[in-house]
């Protein structure tokens, strides 16, 4: 008899979900609007996420992340804060990307690495300047836990 094998060569396990019809229905359509082929793939990728939240919460592993900011660069001081909390925090940084999007707006993203604390510490410090107009930390993992 012949396995089903996974990408890293290991045994995929089968399980069985119940769920109410109409809930069923909600995630069908859902998992139709974004391209997935099955259900089984739809449901991995919901455990990777909650798996990635639950690695961010216990903040005890190493994680990455992208910090995409938003700014106006007319703002008095701002570029030269924005810089100077990315050098108390370089060791989080990975790199950067600056965009100048128009005559007053840019856009920056941080690849970050580090704890979670930390990541948070630089992200709400840097979202949290005058003259940054949005900003997003999205949060994921190095991949290390999902091997």
């Amino acid at each position: 008899m012949k396995k089903d094998r996974q990408k890293d060569g290991g045994p995929l396990q089968r399980f069985g979900v119940s769920m109410e019809g109409k809930l069923l229905d909600l995630f069908d359509r859902m998992i139709a609007k974004r391209g997935y082929r099955n259900r089984s793939e739809a449901i991995r990728d919901l455990v990777r996420d909650k798996l990635v939240e639950e690695e961010w919460a216990a903040g005890s592993r190493e994680v990455v992340g992208t910090l995409t900011i938003i700014y106006d660069h007319h703002t008095r001081e701002l570029q030269a804060r924005m810089t100077e909390l990315q050098h108390t925090y370089h060791a989080l940084v990975i790199s950067t990307l600056h965009v100048h999007l128009d005559h007053d707006n840019c856009l920056e993203v941080l690849v970050v690495r580090g704890r979670p604390r930390d990541i948070r510490v630089l992200s709400d410090g840097l979202l949290s300047l005058k003259g940054v107009k949005h900003g997003r930390l999205a949060a994921t993992t190095s991949g290390k836990m999902l091997s």
